[in-house]
């Protein structure tokens, strides 16, 4: 299966915590240098990541995002109950 949009950026975020350099992002989750590239430009153009000295750290806003994506997650995986 395909792993969403969403699934991604919450990967880069959730491995970028520490912060890593690119390669360590693109071989932590699984993507191509191209595509990691373009995730990583977008996140930090929305205040996401920073790049400091070839290093992606989350900052304060990616990380509120990255735990309210998993919260949101959490919701859509837990089991109905049927009345």
């Amino acid at each position: 299966m395909r792993r969403s949009r969403i699934d991604i950026i919450v990967e880069v975020l959730d491995v970028a915590k520490t912060g890593v350099n690119k390669t360590s992002i693109v071989y932590k989750t699984n993507l191509n240098f191209k595509i990691a590239e373009r995730y990583l430009k977008l996140l930090e153009i929305r205040g996401f990541v920073e790049n400091k000295s070839d290093k992606y750290i989350t900052t304060n806003k990616g990380r509120i995002f990255l735990e309210k994506a998993r919260e949101i997650t959490l919701q859509l995986e837990a089991p109905l109950l049927i009345l």
